[in-house]
């Protein structure tokens, strides 16, 4: 790792290895859709087919694409609402199965044009994003198979709770998402009921699959949930300048996802991040050179900073995986 210019991500090879399987154990096969906006990184995505999860959630259809050209195109879920589906009609006309969720007459009528064959109908279960009004989704599914396509079921995001650091909290306020997304579910038919994320993996009984990503990288909001993943990743970083009463790094905002707060430096408080710079305050003397691990609070914006993920053994780089679903 020494070799290695920085900001870098490393990954700690044994520590991936570990959530992978807790995960598997958890939820096998067909209950995990593994979200790979998470990682946006194919061969980590063929590790986590390789622990038996080969269906996959995506957020761009440059993942989509990305998914199919290396086998990894079984079955894949555009979990995302786009107005211009001609791509992703090409991909399933490759051979791949291909599904996109919709929460709207414009939106169906792009799944359409664009010859998706499947969708499901997006619900809001209470995150102010996409989805429709539950109450809505019945004549949606109607409207989607008017104009031939096949309606899988339902999906319905509870990203407002998997944040929430008090499990009980999360439970009680699940219940009542997932209450709405069932009403929905009666009314629009099909199979599957797709919903969850890493937060809620283990309550969410509900969903047929649930759709986690960061749980193989972790990041430091997740970390406060007492999950039984640990942290994968980190930013290798070097310190570049140093002053009585604090030091620098070189791994500042343009390579750290900060919409979920600082990242966290172990032996050091972080005071704040501008562009190329990091700040913070260390518990034991640092000299000009150091290295240092950043763990980021938002594994997702973080990784798409990047364009290697170094997977590591001790101070060695036994590989380096592109990160090539960036993009849209």
């Amino acid at each position: 790792m020494s070799q290695l210019p920085t900001p870098a991500l490393v990954v700690e090879a044994r520590t991936l290895e570990a959530n992978l399987s807790t995960m598997a154990a958890a939820l096998p096969g067909d209950r995990l859709r593994p979200h790979v906006k998470a990682h946006k990184c194919t061969a980590l995505a063929a590790r986590q087919a390789a622990h038996g999860h080969r269906h996959f959630t995506c957020a761009t259809i440059r993942e989509m694409e990305g998914m199919a050209r290396v086998g990894l195109g079984d079955d894949l879920l555009l979990a995302n609402e786009v107005l211009d589906a001609t791509r992703l009609g090409a991909l399933a006309r490759d051979g791949g199965r291909v599904t996109v969720a919709v929460d709207s007459d414009a939106t169906i009528d792009a799944a359409a044009r664009g010859r998706v064959p499947e969708v499901l109908i997006d619900v809001n279960v209470g995150l102010p994003r996409c989805g429709c009004a539950p109450e809505e989704a019945g004549r949606l599914a109607d409207r989607a198979r008017a104009a031939g396509l096949v309606v899988r079921g339902v999906m319905g995001y509870e990203g407002h709770i998997v944040g929430l650091e008090d499990r009980a909290t999360r439970e009680e306020m699940l219940e009542v998402s997932m209450a709405e997304l069932m009403k929905a579910a009666e009314t629009v038919g099909g199979e599957a009921i797709s919903a969850g994320g890493t937060g809620t993996y283990d309550l969410n009984t509900w969903a047929t699959e649930i759709q986690a990503g960061s749980y193989a990288l972790m990041d430091t909001a997740y970390a406060k949930l007492g999950l039984p993943f640990a942290h994968a990743l980190s930013v290798l970083s070097t310190v570049i300048s140093v002053s009585p009463d604090w030091v620098v790094a070189d791994c500042g905002l343009k390579a750290l996802g900060m919409d979920h707060g600082n990242p966290g430096v172990a032996g050091a408080d972080v005071w704040f991040c501008s562009d190329e710079h990091l700040t913070l305050a260390p518990h034991e003397p640092m000299r000009v050179g150091d290295r240092i691990r950043v763990l980021p609070a938002h594994i997702d914006p973080t990784v798409a900073y990047h364009e290697h993920l170094h997977l590591v053994e001790g101070d060695e780089v036994v590989e380096r995986w592109d990160v090539d679903l960036r993009g849209w």
